[in-house]
């Protein structure tokens, strides 16, 4: 059973998630929060799976309520994904650096919602579908020159111990492939290319797939507009 926490201050919107969770017997519903602050202390308290997190809410914004949840020792198996709408939440890519494990439309088909749900609840980033790579390039543009969107030192250092194959396993991750996909596109097994993806995961103390993806734009290994930046 995956758990699910709902953080929304529009009651009726929380009504509807809660209703269409609902309709899978492997989703509860848990607990849920008008604001960010008692996002983060229902958190605590109830430690669920999943985080379904809008960002504009009052008290304490998603935002830092992300930042919270994904810094507490006490929720490491709690992720965190956001409720946006597309294009016009400039926050989602600080959302991302804050440990959020990908993002959701608040208008997407009820049958993404719920596979969405399970690739997180699963270990996995939720970067698909395609609009995740526009979106994340569209914020990246906004943050260039924002000393807070700049890579630690550390971090960059951490990308020269990858070797050649996971870097060009990153730059297809960075492009929101999954393993299956980035298999077929470096002609490897499914297997092998996970195991790819987890070393790199380690090498660069990332916490999932979404946060190999904003590495991978801080550090210029991709650049805003799609094209990979020469070694």
């Amino acid at each position: 059973m995956i758990s699910v926490l709902l953080a929304d201050d529009q009651a009726l919107v929380r009504a509807g998630f809660k209703v269409l969770l609902g309709s899978d017997p492997g989703v509860e519903v848990v607990g849920e929060a008008a604001d960010g602050k008692d996002a983060y202390e229902k958190a605590l308290r109830l430690r669920p799976d999943i985080v379904l997190m809008d960002i504009r809410m009052p008290e304490l914004d998603g935002l830092e309520a992300t930042k919270l949840i994904c810094s507490e020792e006490k929720l490491a198996s709690t992720r965190v994904v956001i409720l946006t709408t597309f294009e016009t939440d400039e926050y989602v890519f600080r959302a991302l650096r804050a440990g959020a494990s990908g993002f959701l439309l608040k208008d997407t088909e009820p049958a993404d919602l719920l596979a969405g749900v399970r690739v997180v609840a699963d270990g996995d980033a939720l970067l698909a579908p395609s609009v995740t790579r526009r979106l994340i390039e569209e914020v990246v543009s906004l943050t260039v020159g924002d000393d807070e969107a700049r890579p630690a030192a550390g971090v960059a250092r951490d990308l020269e111990r990858l070797t050649e194959r996971e870097r060009e396993v990153l730059l297809l991750v960075a492009a929101g492939l999954s393993n299956e996909e980035i298999a077929k596109e470096l002609y490897l097994s499914p297997l092998t290319a996970k195991t790819h993806v987890s070393r790199i995961l380690t090498k660069l103390a990332a916490r999932d797939r979404a946060q190999l993806v904003v590495i991978a734009y801080e550090t210029g290994l991709v650049n805003p507009g799609g094209r990979s930046a020469r070694a």
